[in-house]
């Protein structure tokens, strides 16, 4: 899905309802829904509603948008009961990991996440 533009993007569909989801959240700017392909008991995405493909694609007028997906997000955590922890995760580009080419924030929770930097999720 790399490379989609606002009309053919899975989560700009999304955001404007016109693809199926598992909504937890939404205001004006962004909406959090349940990974479809979790890795954890806790899995969702915090996106922003506005089309931006990936970091590199971040602009100074985007602060207050990084800001507040990032309010959501410990919004989210609160909600979720979350206080032993969670991992907050964002690909960008292929290489990267990015499987759709729109930035979104991967909320992951619920086991333990220990870290190796020879191993995935």
């Amino acid at each position: 899905m790399m490379g989609a533009n606002e009309q053919d993007c899975v989560f700009c569909r999304v955001g404007r309802h016109e693809a199926p989801a598992e909504y937890v959240y939404e205001d004006e700017t962004v909406f959090v829904i349940k990974d479809r392909f979790p890795k954890a008991p806790v899995h969702l995405l915090v996106i922003p509603r506005k089309h931006i493909a990936r970091i590199d694609a971040l602009s100074t007028e985007d602060n207050g948008l990084i800001v507040h997906l990032f309010e959501v997000v410990r919004l989210i955590a609160v909600k979720y009961h979350l206080e032993a922890g969670y991992r907050v995760i964002i690909n960008s580009g292929a290489e990267g990991g990015q499987t759709v080419s729109h930035l979104h924030v991967h909320l992951i929770a619920g086991k333990c996440l220990g870290f190796r930097e020879d191993a995935a999720l």
